[in-house]
């Protein structure tokens, strides 16, 4: 009556030893290590060659070193014997001299990263530490709002200078096309004829499915055409931008060297960015938050003419369909030229951005290559425009800076492009690396900002731990005085409990926070309820004359449906925080659920086990 099959506890000792396989590694210290991650598309880590180079650069500096791992992303990891922060330093020295000899063409990002002291055979079957949380570790928080508004404004901008060009190609058709909000506005129209003509113009260009058109006359009898994105092309504009950032963020972060950050979206517009371990919170917000994009147009006469020189000083207006800007020359001032509002090339076309020197004078510059679009189109831009000038434009939070302005002698094939002017070493280096991360596809702002200490965070992690384990002993006391040996049966189940819990969140790579840490707690205390209905059952059924084989099967079993709904509404609760919370709430949500599921597989079938081996072969 009181006995599970073979099978049964052949499975339950399993799930129970992989449990505390998978728990183990959580025990271990963390060691000083080394990340090694490539900066440029175009270098790659060959495993055994690079694990060599590790090994004679290390060995030649006299530092220790333990097991180098390389992670499916390529990254090399090498952990260090010393616990000193100190041989992490002068490992991390040693590595960049040797990898990056060129200080101003960085080809690998050298970052300090820890790791787990547990022995290789965890790492083989995939038994890791969980990660910690910023509020436990320490680092920086950051949560950006996208101006997804502007990615729209961006969209339309680029759908007006295709349809301008498209009209300009048109020799019998003079007509203006305006952006006015969200919409297009093309216009005028002498005739019927014309007007039509301009329809399936709009109509068969590339981006028709992703456009409303609509003729329209005003009082005056006058036609024009109103364009706008559709209501489906507007919500794939937004959501884009959004991905976009998330993938500009993660290249970006990942060429600054932080170890294991969390980016990730947050509500309809938000981005929440974690970079535990940072030490220079002000250094990374800059490269974060910065919008560096490229563009190229061209120049409305020549650099710093008449018209020029009088538009800069006011005394007269810039022409249409041109802006005012300022080239900075080194040594002679600001030059003013006047550049056309269509823009001829993006960032979008760009494929790789390297420091190098200047082919005339070796000055810091950078070198941009363009993909196979970019090539044809800039060959076919300097063909069209020789002996005029054409200006590099680096459009930063909104603000455009011509760094360049050069004369087209021929034409350039190859899609090869040089940004050279008034920049040090460290700008060409800083430019390259946005240009090469990508641009964001709409600005940002931070509308949240926090920063954790180290101690802070050790300091979160024993008060966490203690008031865990305190909460453990003071149940397991109750139980074991209260119930005696099912009370020791009950406390034994807690135990597997909470292994079972924490390889679960081990084996999932789950970041553990504080959050978390108080969902543990919750969970020990909701677990017990279970036992606690099961031996009260049982107690019931003694009182009502059942023997004690008897009594033990029917509490078993008439306690069990009374759990499952218990779990499963509290389930669903967890489910609800999970899908509509954000941040901390998901990290308590998560710990929560997975540990019901945890609970109720060790107050049912664990503890039943037990019972059936201390009681199911007595016949008394």
């Amino acid at each position: 009556m009181n006995r599970y099959p073979l099978w049964k506890n052949i499975f339950i000792c399993v799930v129970l030893l992989l449990g505390l396989v998978y728990t183990i590694p959580n025990f271990y210290d963390e060691l000083p290590a080394i990340q090694i991650n490539v900066a440029k598309s175009t270098v790659t880590l060959e495993e055994n060659a690079t694990r060599e180079r590790i090994q004679n650069t290390l060995d030649r500096a006299k530092i220790a070193y333990g097991p180098i791992f390389f992670a499916k992303n390529g990254a090399a990891r090498i952990r260090l014997v010393a616990k000193d922060e100190d041989n992490q330093r002068k490992a991390q020295k040693a590595l960049q001299d040797e990898f990056n000899p060129d200080k101003d063409n960085e080809s690998y990002v050298i970052a300090l990263d820890r790791l787990s002291s547990a022995p290789d055979f965890f790492r083989l079957i995939g038994a890791r530490p969980m990660n910690r949380g910023l509020d436990l570790r320490g680092g920086v928080h950051f949560l950006y709002e996208v101006d997804v508004d502007q990615a729209v404004s961006h969209k339309l901008d680029s759908i007006a200078s295709d349809l301008k060009s498209t009209f300009q190609k048109q020799k019998d058709m003079r007509v203006r096309v305006q952006r006015r909000g969200n919409t297009l506005t093309i216009s005028p129209f002498k005739s019927a004829e014309t007007l039509e003509k301009a329809h399936k113009i709009v109509t068969s260009s590339n981006s028709a499915a992703e456009l409303t058109v609509t003729d329209v006359a005003d009082d005056a009898g006058k036609s024009s055409i109103i364009v706008a994105l559709t209501e489906q092309s507007l919500t794939d504009t937004r959501e884009k931008a959004i991905t976009q950032n998330i993938d500009t963020l993660h290249n970006r972060v990942n060429a600054t060297g932080v170890a294991e950050p969390l980016i990730q979206r947050q509500g309809p517009k938000r981005i929440v960015v974690e970079l535990p371990g940072v030490e220079d919170p002000g250094a990374v917000k800059d490269i974060l938050g910065r919008t560096a994009s490229l563009q190229l147009r061209m120049v409305h006469g020549t650099p710093g003419d008449a018209l020029a020189r009088a538009v800069g000083a006011g005394t007269q207006p810039a022409p249409e369909d041109t802006e005012l800007y300022m080239e900075h020359l080194a040594g002679r001032g600001d030059l003013p030229l006047l550049l056309k509002t269509d823009v001829e090339l993006t960032g979008e076309n760009l494929i790789r951005a390297d420091t190098s020197r200047d082919d005339r004078d070796g000055s810091p510059a950078v070198a941009l290559t363009l993909d196979e679009a970019g090539s044809a189109k800039f060959l076919q831009l300097t063909r069209e425009n020789i002996r005029k000038y054409m200006a590099i434009v680096l459009v930063e939070k909104g603000k455009g800076e011509v760094v360049t302005a050069p004369i087209i002698n021929s034409e350039i094939p190859g899609g090869r492009v040089q940004i050279s002017g008034a920049m040090s070493q460290e700008e060409s280096r800083r430019t390259a690396l946005l240009l090469r991360s990508g641009a964001l596809a709409a600005p940002m702002q931070i509308v949240e900002e926090r920063t954790v200490g180290p101690s802070l965070g050790a300091d979160n992690i024993e008060k966490g731990t203690h008031s865990t384990l305190w909460g453990f002993v003071v149940i397991v006391l109750f139980m074991c005085i209260y119930y005696e040996l099912f009370g020791f049966v009950s406390a034994v189940a807690l135990t597997a409990n909470l292994l079972l819990l924490v390889a679960l969140l081990s084996a999932l790579s789950t970041t553990l926070t504080l959050p978390g840490i108080a969902a543990m707690a919750l969970t020990l205390g909701m677990a017990i309820d279970s036992n606690v209905l099961i031996n009260e059952r049982i107690r019931e059924e003694l009182r009502n004359g059942c023997t004690p084989q008897a009594a033990i099967s029917t509490g078993y079993e008439r306690a069990f449906n009374t759990i499952v709904d218990s779990n499963v509404t509290t389930l669903l609760a967890g489910v609800a925080l999970y899908v509509f919370g954000s941040g901390p709430v998901r990290g308590f949500a998560v710990v929560h659920c997975l540990g019901i599921i945890t609970s109720m597989f060790s107050a049912v079938l664990v503890s039943r086990m037990l019972v059936n081996f201390i009681y199911g072969y007595r016949k008394n």
